[in-house]
Parts: C-alpha cells; sequence; structure tokens
C-alpha cells in the first residue's frame, strides 16, 4: 500500500475507536438513567450491528464523488457523536419516551459507520488494485481502534471527563479525521472550501463543548435532580451527587438516593440496633458498603465494639463522605473513628480472602440493578458472609422494598435461607424511599423480643415488634434463588422498577 493511503488507515483507526465510544456512551447513559444495563447494552450491540449492515448496504448506491461522501461521513458522525449523551440527558428531561432519541442514535451512528469501511475500500482499491491487502489493512486498523476504544473510555475517558466532555472529545477526533482527508487528499474533494469551513465551525463547537462540559453537566444534573447540587463528581466507579433543600442533605450514586437527611436515621437504626440486640458478643463488626458512614456511626454507639472493618469500593466515597461538610455533620465524623478500618475493595474479593470471623455482619448495598451488584445478592456470596461469621454471630441485608419490588425482596429472603441460615425479615416505612426492607440471618435460631441499650430516635421497645409484620400485598413466594449462574434476582428488580416508573 502506497504512502498517502496510510493516513486513511490512521483515520480508520481513530473512526472506529470513536464509534465504540459513541455506542459504550449511549449505554452507559441508558443504564445510569433507566437501570437495567444488561437490557441496555444488549439493546446497543444488537441496533449497532445491524445498523452497520444496513450502512455497508447502502454505500453500494454511492458511485462518484466517494472523497466528498466520505468526508460527509466523518462530519456527520462527529456531529451525532458530539452530541449524543446531551440529547440523551435532555430526552430524558424533556421527552417522554427517552428510548427513541436512544435508538435513532445508535441507528444513526451505526449506519452511518457501516458506510465508512466499504467506501474506503472502493476509494483505495480504485488506485491500488490488490483488494487483499487493502481490506486485511482496514479491518486490522478497525478492529484495533474498537479495541482501544473500549480500553479508553471506561479506564481513562469516563473517570476523568465524565459522558458530556467524552462524546465531544470524540466528536472532535472524527472532524479531525475528516480534516486530514482534506488535507492529504485536498485536490480531489469538490467545493473543498466549504468542507474545510464546515469542519473547522463543527470542531470549534466540539471544542466549546469540552470547555464548558462541566457547566453543561451542573445544568443538566438539575433537572435531574429536584433540589440544588452542591457537589457532583464523576468517579472510577460512579456518579456522585450531593443535593440540599433548606436542612435536608441528599447523597445519589449514578442517580439513585443513597439517603435523606430528613430521615436517614430510621433506615439506620433498622439496620444496626435490630441485628445488634440479637448478640451477646459485639467486639468485632464488618460492614459491606455503607461509604457513608452512617452505618458506622451507629455502631459506635456501643462501647464494646473494639473493631469496625468497613469494606467499599470506592475510595472517592469515603474520601467525600469523610470530608464534606454536609455529610460529615451527619455521619459525626464516623470515618475518622480510630476503631474504624477501610478497605477499599470489591466485597465479594474481600471475602473470597478474608481469614476473619465477624459478631455481625451489616451488607449495606445498593440494590441489585446490574451484574456487579447481583453478584453480591447471590447464594455464594451468603455463603462466603457465613464463613466469616462466628457461630453465634449475626448479618443482616438491606433488601430493598417489600412492597415496590415484592419478588427481589422475597428472592433476597429465599436465597440466604438456601444458604443453610435463620432469617427473620423486618421492614419499616422510610419517607424518602417507602416501605424497605431488610433480611436478618444467623446460624442459630434467632430471638423473638429484642430490646435496645443505646440511644434511638425511631426505634423503641414497643414499635420494634411490629416490623417483623407484612401485609398481604407485601408477600410473593413463587420466587427462585438467585445464583450466579442464573441472575433472577436482577429481573425480579429491573421489572418492579419499570412497573413503578
Amino acid at each position: 500500500m502506497s504512502k498517502k493511503y496510510r493516513l486513511l488507515m490512521l483515520t480508520t483507526l481513530i473512526i472506529s475507536g470513536c464509534s465504540m465510544c459513541y455506542e459504550l456512551i449511549i449505554s452507559a447513559v441508558s443504564s445510569y438513567l433507566l437501570g437495567n444495563s444488561t437490557l441496555q447494552y444488549s439493546i446497543t450491540i444488537g441496533l449497532y450491528m445491524a445498523a452497520l449492515g444496513f450502512g455497508s448496504y447502502i454505500s453500494k448506491f454511492f458511485k462518484k464523488n466517494l472523497f466528498n461522501i466520505f468526508v460527509t461521513i466523518e462530519l456527520c458522525i462527529g456531529i451525532v457523536g458530539g452530541v449524543s449523551s446531551l440529547l440523551l440527558f435532555l430526552s430524558n428531561i424533556y421527552i417522554s419516551n427517552y428510548a427513541v432519541v436512544m435508538y435513532l442514535e445508535i441507528i444513526l451512528i451505526g449506519t452511518l459507520a457501516g458506510a465508512e469501511i466499504p467506501i474506503m475500500t472502493r476509494i483505495i482499491e480504485a488506485d491500488e488494485n490488490d483488494l487483499s491487502v487493502t481490506l486485511s489493512s482496514i479491518f486490522s486498523f478497525d478492529y484495533i481502534g474498537g479495541l482501544l476504544g473500549a480500553i479508553a473510555f471506561p479506564l481513562l475517558l469516563l473517570p476523568k471527563l465524565g459522558y458530556f466532555a467524552t462524546s465531544f472529545l470524540c466528536g472532535l477526533l472524527n472532524i479531525v479525521a475528516a480534516m486530514l482527508i482534506l488535507w492529504r487528499f485536498g485536490e480531489r474533494v469538490r467545493k473543498i472550501g466549504l468542507y474545510r469551513l464546515l469542519a473547522a465551525g463543527i470542531a470549534l463547537l466540539m471544542i466549546l463543548g469540552m470547555i464548558f462540559a462541566d457547566t453543561i453537566s451542573e445544568n443538566i444534573e438539575g433537572g435531574l435532580y429536584r433540589d440544588h447540587i452542591i457537589y457532583m463528581e464523576q468517579t472510577e466507579y460512579q456518579k456522585i451527587v450531593v443535593t440540599k433543600h433548606r436542612d435536608d442533605v441528599r447523597l445519589y450514586i449514578d442517580g439513585n438516593c443513597q439517603f435523606s437527611t430528613a430521615d436517614e436515621y430510621r433506615y439506620h437504626e433498622a439496620l444496626v440496633h435490630i441485628p445488634m440486640s440479637e448478640l451477646d458478643n459485639r467486639s468485632k463488626i464488618l460492614i459491606l458498603g455503607g461509604g457513608d458512614g452512617l452505618a458506622v456511626r451507629e455502631v459506635l454507639k456501643y462501647e464494646e465494639v473494639q473493631q469496625i472493618d468497613l469494606v467499599d469500593l470506592d475510595a472517592e466515597m469515603i474520601r467525600v463522605c469523610s470530608t464534606n461538610e454536609n455529610i460529615t455533620s451527619v455521619n459525626q465524623d464516623s470515618l475518622k473513628s480510630e476503631k474504624l478500618t477501610v478497605y477499599n475493595e470489591d466485597a465479594y474479593e474481600y471475602l473470597e480472602a478474608c481469614n476473619e470471623q465477624y459478631d455481625l455482619i451489616i451488607v449495606d448495598l445498593p440494590d441489585p440493578n446490574c451484574e456487579s451488584l447481583n453478584k453480591l445478592y447471590s447464594n455464594v456470596f451468603y455463603r462466603m458472609c457465613g464463613g466469616c461469621l462466628k457461630d453465634d454471630g449475626v448479618m443482616v441485608i438491606q433488601s430493598t422494598s417489600p412492597y415496590y419490588a415484592t419478588k427481589a425482596f422475597w428472592c433476597i429472603n429465599k436465597t440466604i435461607e438456601s444458604e443453610g441460615f435463620y432469617v427473620k425479615p423486618y421492614h419499616l416505612q422510610v419517607p424518602a424511599f417507602g416501605d424497605w426492607g431488610f433480611n436478618m440471618a444467623g446460624k442459630k435460631e434467632l430471638k423473638t423480643e429484642l430490646s435496645f441499650d443505646v440511644e434511638t430516635r425511631y426505634l423503641t421497645p414497643e414499635n420494634v415488634s411490629a416490623l417483623f409484620l407484612f401485609g398481604k400485598d407485601e408477600i410473593a413466594k413463587d420466587v427462585e434463588i438467585n445464583q450466579l449462574t442464573k441472575p433472577v434476582l436482577m429481573d425480579y428488580y429491573n421489572k418492579a422498577v419499570e412497573e413503578w416508573n
């Protein structure tokens, strides 16, 4: 292949990497806004592959001015891809049918990307006359570009730039690819002046989008949350947002409310003090999740506690909740306690390597709306919890709502029970969440009468017995056990979310 066409190979690399990033952006944003990541990624991949085929098919109808067509395709992909995440967030706020915008973006990008390689092949083949070399070179660079995009998006682009700046950057790269072609093959492009003007204008828009991405993000996020945003950060693992309205501070992870300071004490008192009242020994406590420090605050009310191990994947979550004054005033600086040791690692991996034995294991993890969280509600996970639990120990699991996600709640209950635990489900009203449930489990039969010897704002010896009662509309019996190889819980949960949305 002659040197003059090696530049086209470079543009193929750029184009493929950007196209992969666009599809990952669409999938990730849709998962963030709608949940059910398996569905979102499956739809995106399926539609994108079909659109690639359609684009490849229609490319045969372009017979003249192939360089003009190729540059036009690059400019169009740059525009659509560059504003893709912005359009998705806006459509979620202002349009009732978000899916239509999502599908249109996937189909447009896929169709344009599908036409690129056939047109480029014909351009090179017209001069080179060696189809085997042309195809092997183009597809090699195309696949390598896709790999680079797939690696760069989760490891570098999203954590460092966020959704908006990433999509604008990829759009800019597409325009740069078009500019390279205009520069190297300008004599073969009709009306090159117009194309150069268009490319420069679109490139400027993408650069401005990157510069003002944070401002755009703040304004868009403001439409997703009812209260004023006082802190926002995209970490390697999740989007952390803190809002405030008068005295009510709320923490959101990936758009899901984790607590409201107006009523979080109800949730955390039920999470901690009910299982604590089951124990004769309260020396060593393990908390899986709970990076906000609120469960730790309640555990620290017990003077006999000597060791608290907290496992939370995201170190930035710990940093925010141990330094942000709006949160530390609520968790009472619990994350700075000398009794506390923080492990920033996956809870599943921690249990796999754990040699400790705990009196109490508190599982305070986000709801099981994706594969990575679903495994933390599986039978194998609870088996590993049992391996780290003393014979007279107790564990408690936040188990979503028995009213809004009835099957999901009782699936968790049945899954714990399948590992030989004695299980007692309970629930209470938390205004920010509604009716919320927990499952308490032990290797021995649990007590029937509970008492508290610490200060509480909600729990009393009189009202605690009512928490173990469930109405008929909060019970589901026809549920399966959640297994690693058969993640039924995720399906139960996502169907409940769809129904209530």
